[in-house]
C-alpha cells in the first residue's frame, strides 16, 4: 500500500463523480433543479442516497472503533438509537412530510414564516445554518486528518491545501446541478460505502481463515454482541429507553426538522413517493447500521488474535488495520469508503446550506429578478458556503484541541433544540399564536439554560446525565418559552 496508489484511487473515483455531474448537470434548468431537481427526483434513488448523507464519514471510522471501547455505545447499543431512529422517521413521513408537501415549500422553515411570522422563520433558518456549517465542517475535518496522516504527508502537502483541493471537489461536481445531482452521486457514494465495508468484512475473515457464517458465529459468541442494556437505569447512558427516545428525538431534528435531508424528499414526485423513500429508507438503514457494528466486532476480535495494540482514539482503529494490516485490496477499499461516506454528507450540506440561505434570507423565490441573476446569486453562494467551510476547518485545526473541537461539535448540536420547540409549538398549539419579536430571544436562551442545566445534572440529579437527550429538554424548554409569549387566536387552527 502505497500514497501513489491511493491517490490514485481517489483521482478515478473523483473522476467518476464528475462525470456523474457533467451528465445529470448538462440538463439543467437552473435553480429549480439546484434547489429540488424540479420535483422529479426517483424515490428508490433519494432513499439509498439518503443513506450516505445519514451515514457521515465520522459514522464510518468512530461507529466500529466504539463497539469494543466500552463507554456509551459500547457493543452493539447503538441499535437501541437506531430503534428509536424508526420511531422518529413514522412520525416524519406522517407529520413533517404532509405539511410541507402541503405548503409546496422549498425550504422547510417557510413553515415558521406562514405559521409565525418573519423573526420566527429567519431564528429557525439561522440555527440550521450555525449548526450544519459547524457539524458538516467538524465531519470533513476529521476524514480530512485521515487522508493527511495515511496518504498526503507523505507527498509534503500541507494541511489547508489538502482541506481545499477536497472542497473544490465537492464545489465542481455540484455547483451546476445541485439536488439533480447529487441524488446521483449520493446513490453511489452510498453503494461505493457499504460495499467497501462488506469487502472489509470478507478482508477480515480470510485473515483469521473463516468464512462469513463463522464470522458472524463468532461475534454471536463474544461480548460484543449485546444490543439491550435494561438493568442499569436512567444514570447508565446505554439506557435502553434512553436509548430509544434519544434516537427518535435525533432522527425527527437532525432528518425531519434538517434542511439537508429533507431537500432530498422535497425532491420527489409527490407526498406518496417520499413516504415510500423513507420507508424504505429507515429499513435499509437497519442493516447498514448492523454492519458497521458488526465490523466494529470484528475489528476487534481480529486485533486480540493478530496482537495488534489498540489505538487510544478507537476511531483510529478501522483505518490502522484497514491501511496497515490487511492486504492491499482492503486499504483501497477502506479509502474508497471513507471518501464516499464523507462526500455523500457534505455534498449535500453545502447544497442545503446555499439553498437555506438563498431562499431564507436572500428571498430569491420571491423577487422579481430574471433567473440569470438569481443563478448568479445562488452560485456566489455557493461559493461563499465552500470558503465558509474550509475557513471553519482551519479553525478546527488551528485550535488543535480535541476537547474543545468536540465542545464545538456538541454545540453545535444544542441548537437542533429550538428548532424541534419551534415547530413542536406551531403543530401541537394550533390555537396559539406566538409574540414573534420575541422568538428569537427565546430560541436563544433555551440552549443557555440546557447547557447549565446539563452542566450540573450529576450533581443535582444523583448522577444522571442527559447524553442525548439534551435535544429534548432544549426542545422543552423552547416550547415553555414560546408558550410564555404567545396568546390564543382561534383562527390559526387552519395552519
Amino acid at each position: 500500500m502505497t500514497p501513489g496508489l491511493l491517490i490514485g484511487v481517489l483521482a478515478a473515483y473523483f473522476g467518476l463523480l464528475i462525470m456523474i455531474s457533467i451528465l445529470t448537470g448538462r440538463k439543467s434548468t437552473g435553480n429549480a433543479d439546484f434547489f429540488l431537481a424540479g420535483r422529479k427526483s426517483n424515490w428508490v434513488l433519494v432513499a439509498i442516497g439518503m443513506i450516505g448523507a445519514s451515514l457521515s464519514g465520522v459514522t464510518f471510522i468512530s461507529i466500529p472503533g466504539v463497539v469494543g471501547a466500552g463507554g456509551v455505545n459500547k457493543d452493539f447499543a447503538y441499535m437501541q438509537i437506531v430503534l428509536g431512529y424508526l420511531i422518529g422517521y413514522f412520525v416524519i413521513a406522517a407529520v413533517l412530510m404532509p405539511l410541507y408537501y402541503r405548503l409546496n415549500l422549498t425550504s422547510i422553515y417557510g413553515y415558521l414564516e406562514s405559521r409565525f411570522g418573519k423573526f420566527s422563520y429567519k431564528t429557525g433558518a439561522a440555527f440550521f445554518l450555525v449548526s450544519r456549517l459547524i457539524g458538516s465542517s467538524f465531519r470533513l475535518y476529521l476524514v480530512a486528518i485521515v487522508l493527511q496522516r495515511f496518504i498526503l504527508n507523505a507527498y509534503g502537502i500541507p494541511f489547508w491545501l489538502t482541506v481545499l483541493m477536497t472542497l473544490a471537489l465537492i464545489w465542481i461536481y455540484t455547483y451546476r446541478g445541485g439536488i439533480k445531482t447529487i441524488v446521483i452521486t449520493d446513490t453511489f457514494q452510498t453503494v461505493a460505502m457499504l460495499g467497501s465495508v462488506v469487502l472489509t468484512i470478507f478482508a477480515i475473515g480470510n485473515a483469521l481463515d473463516k468464512n462469513i457464517f463463522e464470522l458472524f458465529s463468532t461475534i454471536g459468541n463474544t461480548e460484543y454482541s449485546r444490543i439491550f442494556f435494561f438493568e442499569g437505569g436512567w444514570q447508565d447512558p446505554n439506557n435502553f429507553f434512553k436509548q430509544v427516545i434519544s434516537g427518535a428525538l435525533i432522527a425527527i431534528v437532525m432528518t425531519g426538522l434538517d434542511q439537508d435531508m429533507m431537500q432530498k424528499n422535497l425532491s420527489c414526485r409527490n407526498l406518496r413517493e417520499a413516504q415510500k423513500n423513507m420507508a424504505t429508507f429507515s429499513f435499509i438503514l437497519i442493516f447498514a447500521n448492523l454492519l458497521f457494528l458488526s465490523l466494529g466486532a470484528l475489528l476487534y476480535i481480529y486485533a486480540a488474535e493478530t496482537g495488534i495494540n489498540i489505538p487510544e482514539r478507537t476511531d483510529q482503529l478501522y483505518p490502522t488495520i484497514a491501511l496497515q494490516h490487511l492486504p492491499v485490496f482492503a486499504g483501497i477499499v477502506f479509502i474508497i469508503g471513507l471518501t464516499a461516506a464523507a462526500y455523500s454528507s457534505a455534498d449535500s450540506a453545502l447544497t442545503a446550506l446555499t439553498t437555506s440561505f438563498c431562499v431564507d434570507f436572500l428571498d430569491i423565490e420571491k423577487k422579481d429578478a430574471p433567473e440569470s441573476a438569481k443563478t448568479k446569486t445562488r452560485l456566489i453562494t455557493h461559493v461563499g458556503f465552500t470558503i465558509a467551510t474550509f475557513l471553519v476547518i482551519i479553525i478546527f485545526n488551528a485550535i488543535n484541541n480535541e476537547a474543545v473541537i468536540n465542545k464545538l461539535f456538541t454545540i453545535a448540536g444544542y441548537t437542533y433544540g429550538p428548532l424541534l420547540g419551534l415547530f413542536t409549538f406551531g403543530i401541537l398549539m394550533k390555537n396559539y399564536q406566538v409574540r414573534d419579536r420575541w422568538a428569537p430571544l427565546v430560541c436563544i436562551a433555551a440552549p443557555l439554560v440546557s447547557w447549565l442545566i446539563d452542566a450540573n445534572s450529576a450533581a443535582l440529579l444523583g448522577g444522571f446525565t442527559f447524553g442525548f437527550l439534551i435535544v429534548a429538554l432544549n426542545g422543552w424548554l423552547t416550547f415553555i418559552g414560546l408558550w410564555a409569549v404567545s396568546y390564543k387566536e382561534t383562527r390559526l387552527a387552519e395552519i
